[in-house]
């Protein structure tokens, strides 16, 4: 449920939809089957129609109000665990396993669902999906590198032995299940895995969550703007705290703020199952004007979170965060948790990471005749903000210093990888970098540092898949880079303040 790009458009007719349809390139013609599918299971978007499918998104066909129901999917139309149970094979060979999760179940449900073919009653929905992803647990060790920064590299890491390991567990139980053989490989679970990772939406009775056809269609949009500092205080005094990166599939999944829609009640402005309609309802979380793609919030994430689950990053992300190394003493000084010391993604640190650092840059036998004050937001003096602010610059500068490329050599990568007609003209670009030992990194991993002569190169499926993540790989380190140059700016003009 990422950002794509369409490229054509038609108009889509049926018993319960009216969709304007803009399509990719290589998009399949399952949309229409698709469509005729979900309204002959009563996956309904009226009474007026207000939806487009737009590639794998949804557009608004007339204007719509915050809070109207644009979208229901009955209970009977999700993929759950318990829904596809309902085979008696699969329940009696689940009740010989009993040890898997209920992600890994709901992973083999899939798979099980994809190897009946045709006789699968969500044959045209389990077509429309992706045949591939970019999430973390997808990426090569060359992509995984390009990322550079260790906390990334980490989380690639870990999300690859989580995925290999959840693999191993269950495939007992698929040979259980008689799986063809291309069902039964790594390949096929770490498509499963990044299906349900990316698509489910959360349901109350189990943590795995459902796909909702139609309903996963809607891309993502961040929740609200970055907190301000009594915001961000609240926060942390509530034990709000980013995600550590182990993520349940629940809190993956959550669709949605409450917003008052009445003074009698609250109901979901995104999306969630109600049970007196026994269906998955949607509803728009703002207004929308004809022509606007109609979004779905699904959590607060971070860049390198959204990468990890969705497989996808926003250029502008209200929520993302960046840690820098900072002196162990800076963590015995506070009492803050080490997740709540970051970087806003403007460049401004949070509040615990000025109250730590604040506290830090204080004599200790003077912290606690100060702490309150710290803690209530204000300055000790204009000493203690000049060294910090000086040590902030000197470490974000430090940090961009030691990472293999600059940002602007990334950004010419970038365009290149966007705007070359061919590859060849990619190659002749990218000699302008003043690093080029990623590019023949890359041609040597797929075997094309020898081809780089040819007039004109065809890539394969495989090469082109790791193109696409290593710009994603790209665009994260970029974004990361961005945070550290904005904290740089941020202190400079603290400073500037302070001397004058």
């Amino acid at each position: 449920m990422g950002e794509f790009k369409f490229l054509s458009c038609r108009v889509v007719k049926g018993s319960r939809f009216e969709i304007f349809v803009m399509e990719e390139e290589d998009e399949d013609e399952s949309i229409e089957s698709l469509l005729r599918w979900a309204s002959h299971l009563g996956i309904s978007d009226r009474p007026t129609p207000p939806l487009s499918l737009s590639g794998r998104g949804l557009g608004a066909v007339r204007d719509l109000r915050m809070g109207e129901l644009i979208l229901r999917v009955p209970k009977s139309a999700l993929i759950t665990s318990d829904s596809v149970m309902q085979d008696t094979n699969l329940s009696q060979a689940l009740n010989r396993h009993p040890s898997l999760s209920s992600t890994q179940i709901l992973n083999v449900c899939l798979l099980y669902e994809v190897g009946k073919g045709k006789a699968s009653r969500w044959y045209p929905y389990l077509m429309h999906l992706p045949k591939s992803y970019d999430i973390l647990a997808m990426f090569g060790e060359f992509e995984k590198t390009a990322l550079q920064v260790d906390e990334a590299i980490w989380v690639t890491e870990k999300a690859v032995l989580k995925t290999k390991s959840d693999w191993q567990q269950a495939h007992a139980l698929m040979e259980d299940l008689k799986f063809k053989p291309r069902l039964l490989t790594f390949k096929a679970w770490v498509w499963a895995s990044a299906t349900i990772s990316s698509r489910t939406l959360h349901i109350p009775w189990d943590s795995a969550g459902c796909l909702c056809p139609v309903g996963d269609l809607f891309n993502y949009d961040a929740p609200g703007k970055e907190p301000s500092d009594i915001g961000d205080l609240e926060d942390l005094l509530s034990s709000s705290s980013i995600h550590d990166g182990s993520l349940s599939n629940e809190d993956n999944t959550t669709v949605a703020n409450t917003e008052q829609l009445d003074s009698q009640s609250q109901r979901l402005t995104d999306g969630g199952f109600e049970e007196d309609a026994n269906a998955y309802c949607f509803y728009a979380r703002t207004n929308y004007n004809k022509g606007d793609q109609v979004l779905l919030c699904y959590g607060t994430y971070t860049n390198l979170e959204l990468l990890e689950h969705y497989g996808f990053i926003l250029q502008e992300n209200p929520n993302d965060k960046v840690f820098i190394p900072l002196e162990p003493a800076v963590y015995s000084s506070t009492s803050w948790s080490r997740e709540s010391l970051y970087i806003h993604y403007n460049g401004k640190p949070s509040f615990a990471l000025l109250a730590a650092l604040r506290l830090w840059a204080t004599p200790q036998i003077k912290r606690r005749s100060v702490a309150h004050l710290v803690y209530s937001g204000y300055k000790i003096s204009a000493d203690n903000e000049i060294f910090i602010m000086k040590w902030l610059l000197k470490t974000c500068h430090g940090v961009l210093k030691n990472l293999p490329t600059s940002i602007e050599d990334d950004t010419l990568l970038l365009n290149a990888i966007d705007n070359s007609q061919d590859f060849c003209t990619f190659l002749e670009v990218t000699k302008l970098i003043s690093s080029r030992d990623e590019v023949d990194t890359f041609l040597e991993a797929h075997n094309m540092k020898d081809k780089c002569s040819e007039s004109s190169i065809v890539l394969s499926r495989k090469t082109r898949w790791s193109m696409d993540k290593w710009k994603l790989s790209i665009q994260w380190r970029i974004s990361y880079k961005k945070v550290l140059l904005n904290c740089i700016s941020y202190c400079s003009q603290i400073l500037d303040s302070l001397v004058e």
